[in-house]
Protein backbone atom coordinates (compact mmCIF):
# COMPACT_ATOMS: atom_id res chain seq x y z
CA UNK A 1 0.00 0.00 0.00
CA UNK A 2 1.12 3.47 -0.84
CA UNK A 3 0.04 6.63 1.14
CA UNK A 4 0.49 10.00 -0.32
CA UNK A 5 0.19 12.67 2.18
CA UNK A 6 -0.25 16.58 2.60
CA UNK A 7 3.55 18.56 3.60
CA UNK A 8 3.49 19.14 6.07
CA UNK A 9 1.68 16.15 7.28
CA UNK A 10 -1.10 16.52 9.83
CA UNK A 11 -0.37 16.29 13.25
CA UNK A 12 -2.39 12.73 13.35
CA UNK A 13 0.48 11.39 10.87
CA UNK A 14 3.56 12.86 12.98
CA UNK A 15 2.64 11.46 16.27
CA UNK A 16 2.60 8.22 14.74
CA UNK A 17 6.10 8.90 13.08
CA UNK A 18 7.11 10.28 16.62
CA UNK A 19 5.87 7.12 18.03
CA UNK A 20 7.56 4.82 15.66
CA UNK A 21 10.71 7.24 16.28
CA UNK A 22 10.54 6.33 19.97
CA UNK A 23 10.06 2.41 19.58
CA UNK A 24 12.91 2.27 17.11
CA UNK A 25 10.57 1.41 14.25
CA UNK A 26 12.10 3.48 11.91
CA UNK A 27 15.83 2.52 12.15
CA UNK A 28 15.10 0.45 8.35
CA UNK A 29 13.45 4.04 7.12
CA UNK A 30 14.73 4.99 3.93
CA UNK A 31 14.01 8.91 1.97
CA UNK A 32 14.41 8.86 -1.60
CA UNK A 33 14.78 12.35 -2.92
CA UNK A 34 12.49 13.29 0.34
CA UNK A 35 9.61 10.96 0.62
CA UNK A 36 9.59 8.85 3.78
CA UNK A 37 9.87 4.97 2.49
CA UNK A 38 9.03 3.23 5.95
CA UNK A 39 9.67 -0.48 6.16
CA UNK A 40 8.77 -3.27 8.43
CA UNK A 41 11.42 -5.24 10.73
CA UNK A 42 12.73 -7.78 8.61
CA UNK A 43 10.90 -11.12 8.43
CA UNK A 44 12.65 -14.33 10.18
CA UNK A 45 13.75 -15.93 6.39
CA UNK A 46 14.73 -12.62 5.72
CA UNK A 47 17.21 -12.60 8.33
CA UNK A 48 17.83 -16.68 7.95
CA UNK A 49 19.54 -15.95 4.23
CA UNK A 50 20.94 -13.25 5.87
CA UNK A 51 22.69 -14.98 8.15
CA UNK A 52 24.23 -17.29 5.38
CA UNK A 53 25.38 -14.62 3.24
CA UNK A 54 27.28 -13.61 6.61
CA UNK A 55 28.99 -16.88 6.70
CA UNK A 56 29.44 -17.39 3.00
CA UNK A 57 30.43 -14.10 1.46
CA UNK A 58 32.38 -13.38 4.59
CA UNK A 59 36.00 -15.58 4.03
CA UNK A 60 35.30 -14.82 0.25
CA UNK A 61 34.94 -11.42 0.48
CA UNK A 62 38.55 -11.18 2.76
CA UNK A 63 40.52 -13.00 0.60
CA UNK A 64 39.83 -10.64 -2.26
CA UNK A 65 40.43 -7.72 -0.03
CA UNK A 66 37.45 -6.22 0.66
CA UNK A 67 35.44 -5.86 4.38
CA UNK A 68 32.36 -8.05 4.49
CA UNK A 69 29.48 -6.36 6.34
CA UNK A 70 26.04 -7.95 6.16
CA UNK A 71 23.97 -6.22 8.26
CA UNK A 72 22.03 -2.82 7.36
CA UNK A 73 23.94 0.18 7.03
CA UNK A 74 23.49 3.58 5.64
CA UNK A 75 24.63 4.81 2.27
CA UNK A 76 24.84 8.74 1.55
CA UNK A 77 24.18 11.07 3.55
CA UNK A 78 21.59 12.12 6.93
CA UNK A 79 19.35 14.64 4.58
CA UNK A 80 16.53 13.50 2.24
CA UNK A 81 18.23 11.33 0.32
CA UNK A 82 19.44 7.92 1.39
CA UNK A 83 18.97 4.33 1.04
CA UNK A 84 19.58 1.48 3.99
CA UNK A 85 20.99 -1.89 2.16
CA UNK A 86 20.98 -5.44 4.22
CA UNK A 87 24.63 -5.09 3.56
CA UNK A 88 27.27 -5.25 1.36
CA UNK A 89 31.30 -4.93 0.72
CA UNK A 90 33.46 -2.14 0.85
CA UNK A 91 37.44 -1.43 0.05
CA UNK A 92 38.23 -0.76 4.02
CA UNK A 93 36.96 -0.39 7.33
CA UNK A 94 35.03 2.60 8.42
CA UNK A 95 33.43 4.11 11.42
CA UNK A 96 30.66 6.46 11.42
CA UNK A 97 27.02 5.20 10.97
CA UNK A 98 27.07 7.02 7.04
CA UNK A 99 29.17 5.68 3.96
CA UNK A 100 29.17 7.53 0.61
CA UNK A 101 29.89 4.17 -1.57
CA UNK A 102 30.13 0.18 -0.98
CA UNK A 103 32.11 -1.80 -3.89
CA UNK A 104 28.96 -4.04 -3.86
CA UNK A 105 25.40 -3.85 -2.02
CA UNK A 106 23.21 -6.75 -1.29
CA UNK A 107 19.63 -6.34 -0.87
CA UNK A 108 17.41 -9.22 0.21
CA UNK A 109 13.95 -8.93 -1.29
CA UNK A 110 10.64 -8.78 1.28
CA UNK A 111 7.35 -8.85 0.49
CA UNK A 112 6.02 -4.97 -0.94
CA UNK A 113 9.63 -3.88 -0.52
CA UNK A 114 11.50 -0.96 -2.90
CA UNK A 115 14.65 -3.62 -3.69
CA UNK A 116 14.86 -3.68 -7.71
CA UNK A 117 14.09 0.74 -7.66
CA UNK A 118 17.51 1.24 -5.95
CA UNK A 119 19.65 1.03 -8.82
CA UNK A 120 19.67 4.66 -9.89
CA UNK A 121 20.64 5.52 -6.61
CA UNK A 122 23.51 2.77 -6.43
CA UNK A 123 25.34 3.94 -9.98
CA UNK A 124 24.86 7.28 -8.13
CA UNK A 125 26.92 6.17 -5.78
CA UNK A 126 29.38 4.29 -7.59
CA UNK A 127 28.56 0.82 -6.01
CA UNK A 128 30.09 -1.36 -8.37
CA UNK A 129 27.85 -4.30 -7.84
CA UNK A 130 24.16 -4.88 -6.66
CA UNK A 131 23.67 -8.68 -5.34
CA UNK A 132 19.49 -9.10 -4.81
CA UNK A 133 18.97 -12.29 -3.58
CA UNK A 134 15.15 -13.16 -3.17
CA UNK A 135 13.96 -15.56 -0.32
CA UNK A 136 10.57 -16.11 -1.84
CA UNK A 137 11.73 -16.76 -5.57
CA UNK A 138 14.75 -18.88 -4.27
CA UNK A 139 16.77 -16.81 -6.56
CA UNK A 140 20.35 -14.58 -6.47
CA UNK A 141 20.42 -11.56 -9.16
CA UNK A 142 23.52 -10.15 -9.39
CA UNK A 143 24.52 -7.10 -11.60
CA UNK A 144 27.69 -4.80 -12.61
CA UNK A 145 27.66 -1.51 -13.02
CA UNK A 146 28.29 -0.44 -16.59
CA UNK A 147 30.97 2.44 -18.41
CA UNK A 148 27.42 3.93 -19.42
CA UNK A 149 26.55 4.26 -15.35
CA UNK A 150 23.45 1.62 -15.07
CA UNK A 151 23.79 -2.25 -14.01
CA UNK A 152 23.51 -5.45 -15.90
CA UNK A 153 23.10 -8.62 -15.17
CA UNK A 154 25.96 -10.61 -14.84
CA UNK A 155 26.53 -14.42 -14.06
CA UNK A 156 30.30 -13.72 -12.11
CA UNK A 157 31.01 -11.22 -9.71
CA UNK A 158 34.13 -9.36 -10.87
CA UNK A 159 35.17 -8.67 -7.01
CA UNK A 160 34.70 -12.36 -5.47
CA UNK A 161 35.14 -15.16 -6.69
CA UNK A 162 31.67 -16.54 -7.22
CA UNK A 163 28.86 -16.52 -9.14
CA UNK A 164 24.59 -16.01 -9.35
CA UNK A 165 23.96 -19.80 -9.43
CA UNK A 166 26.69 -20.86 -7.66
CA UNK A 167 25.36 -18.58 -4.73
CA UNK A 168 22.26 -19.76 -4.99
CA UNK A 169 23.20 -23.23 -4.98
CA UNK A 170 24.63 -23.04 -1.43
CA UNK A 171 21.95 -21.04 0.27
CA UNK A 172 19.72 -23.30 2.25
CA UNK A 173 16.62 -21.92 1.33
CA UNK A 174 13.85 -21.16 4.38
CA UNK A 175 10.57 -22.76 3.59
CA UNK A 176 8.34 -19.69 3.13
CA UNK A 177 4.51 -20.21 4.31
CA UNK A 178 2.65 -18.76 1.48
Amino acid sequence: MRILTSDPPPPELEEFLEHRRRAGADKLDEVWDGVLHMSPDPSIPHGDVAQQLSELLGPLARKAGFVPHVSTFNLGRPSDNFRIPDGGLFRERTAGAWVDTAALVIEIVSPGDDSWNKFDYFADHDVDEVLIVDPYARAVHWFALTEAGDYRSVERSALIDLGAAELAERIDWPTIPR
